[in-house]
This record gives C-alpha cells, sequence and structure tokens, in this order.
C-alpha cells in the first residue's frame, strides 16, 4: 500500500479520500478548510498543515482543485513540485483548462517527476461508490503508475492521450452533459405544457431515440426519475456553477481548435442566467429554472 498526500478535500475529494483509505493506502490530507480536514482525519486520514507538508514524504500526491489558477499555485513555485520527494507520482484530478494542465505536466517532468491530469466524471455519488471514471493525459509510463491508485476511486481509467488531453476529453463530455440537460428540461417543460404528463413523456422517451443518461437519471422534473435531484429541491449533485465553469471551458477549447460548437454556445448562456437568477449551488438539472421558471 502506498502513502498518499490529497489537496483538495470539497465534494469530491472528501469522499475519494475516504475509498483510498477502505483500499488500504495512508493519507495526508490538506484543505484550506479546517472542517474539511477534520472530516477526512475522522475517517482515517493525518491532517497536513501546508501544501508542502502534504507533498513531502509521500508515494503519490493527489490535487482536486477548483481551477487552474488553483493548480498553478499548489504545484508552482513554493508548492507540491519543490517538496516532493524523489520518485513521488503527481496526479492531478481537476478540471481545469487545457494550457494550465499541459504547463503543469511540463514543469513537473523538468524537475524530474512523473504526472498525469485525470479529471473524473461521476459526480459525489459516483466518488463515494469509488465508481468514477477518469479520464487521463501524460505519457503512458506515469500513467501505469498512477493506475492502481485510481483503481480505488474508479472503475473507468482511461489513458487519452499526451498530457492535456484528459482534459479534453472531459470538457467534450461535460459540454455534452450540459447540452443535454438544457434539451431535457426543454422536451419536458414543452410536452407537459402541451398536455402530456411528465410520467408519461419520460416513461417515453427514456426508452425512444430521446433517451440519454442526464434525461434518466438527473430528469429536471420531480417524480418521475428515482434518482433525479429535482426530488430534493435540486440538491447537488453537480453544481450548476460548476457546469459553467466547465462549459466556458469547452467555449475557451472550442476557439483555440476553431471549431463551432453552438449548441455549447446556447449551453454556456443558460447557465450563466441560470447562475445569475441565483441557481449556482444547485445542481446541474436546475436548469429547467431557465425554462419554466416557478
Amino acid at each position: 500500500m502506498s502513502i498518499i498526500g490529497f489537496i483538495g478535500l470539497g465534494n469530491m475529494g472528501s469522499p475519494m479520500v475516504r475509498n483510498l483509505i477502505k483500499a488500504g493506502h495512508s493519507l495526508k490530507v490538506f484543505d484550506l478548510s479546517e472542517e474539511a480536514i477534520n472530516f477526512s482525519v475522522q475517517s482515517g486520514a493525518l491532517a497536513a498543515k501546508s501544501v508542502r507538508e502534504a507533498a513531502s514524504g509521500v508515494d503519490f500526491v493527489i490535487t482536486m482543485l477548483p481551477v487552474g489558477a488553483n493548480v498553478k499555485e499548489v504545484y508552482m513555485n513554493d508548492g507540491v513540485i519543490s517538496a516532493a520527494d524523489s520518485g513521488t507520482v503527481m496526479i492531478d484530478t481537476s478540471t481545469i483548462d487545457i494550457e494550465t494542465a499541459q504547463a503543469t505536466y511540463m514543469a513537473a517532468k523538468v524537475a524530474g517527476f512523473d504526472m498525469i491530469d485525470a479529471p473524473v466524471s461521476g459526480g459525489v455519488t459516483g466518488a463515494d461508490a469509488a465508481t468514477l471514471t477518469f479520464m487521463c493525459g501524460g505519457d503512458k509510463k506515469s500513467f501505469d503508475k498512477a493506475k492502481p491508485i485510481l483503481a480505488s476511486m474508479g472503475k473507468n481509467i482511461v489513458h487519452c492521450g499526451n498530457a492535456g488531453l484528459g482534459q479534453v476529453t472531459k470538457i467534450c463530455n461535460n459540454m455534452l452533459a450540459g447540452i443535454n440537460a438544457l434539451a431535457a428540461a426543454e422536451a419536458m417543460v414543452m410536452g407537459e405544457r402541451l398536455g402530456v404528463s411528465r410520467e408519461t413523456l419520460y416513461n417515453v422517451i427514456s426508452t425512444s431515440t430521446g433517451r440519454s443518461y442526464i434525461f434518466e437519471t438527473s430528469n429536471p422534473m420531480s417524480g418521475v426519475s428515482a434518482t433525479s435531484p429535482a426530488n430534493n429541491d435540486f440538491k447537488p449533485g453537480f453544481m450548476a456553477k460548476l457546469m459553467l465553469k466547465d462549459l466556458r471551458l469547452s467555449q475557451a477549447a472550442a476557439q483555440s481548435a476553431s471549431t463551432s460548437t453552438p449548441l455549447g454556445a446556447v449551453a454556456t448562456a443558460a447557465f450563466q442566467q441560470l447562475i445569475e437568477n441565483g441557481f449556482g449551488d444547485a445542481d446541474t438539472s436546475s436548469i429547467i429554472k431557465v425554462i419554466d421558471p416557478k
């Protein structure tokens, strides 16, 4: 078993830590939130007082951070890369911009470390159940070293290619998820207003060509899907403000690739409106509030 430093103990990071401990690994954790640290300590982790302490004396460093600027701050300058012992493998599971992922990977490589970017899909439910999908970018040697650790937190661990391509894959996935969430809301509201019950709409569409994972598991109308956050006042799940972050990443990536994403652009605008209306901390399925505010 390995000694792991884990930095970033939010809604995703905390259950990931618990599953690593369940798998027999020793965890040393750090977060800006003392409450989050204490929660992981109760699960069996040791508390680190700083990023540097979390990154030293460990076999692996795993980070789960909100945005690219946080990743730069944690890894660069006086952070993880300068504090880690020789042979430490670095795994960033954050969803961030491609350029930052590539720059961090190169800084780690120049310093002699193996590193991958490994953003996740599966949400809090997948993090709790250790069924996450990891989309990994980096050289194959680094991926092979990281894979056994990732297997304690997820079921689908995929090498997507060179550094940053894990982020590309995640951004494409979440752009599609955001579009699907908006489309599901449009279809359900339109059908119900035209006189079809929401139960009938759900039962028919979920067995027809309009079906999607988002439609079936996170349907924006309550009472039709047992797993939908709509049944629980849109408690996340995956917060709408995080979906907006990822959609904005998709639009920046599309611009850099000179590719057109008209549906991605519409979904981005819709989620921006949702956040402006005060639903940033609600589940992504609350996008229905843009279509049907009542």
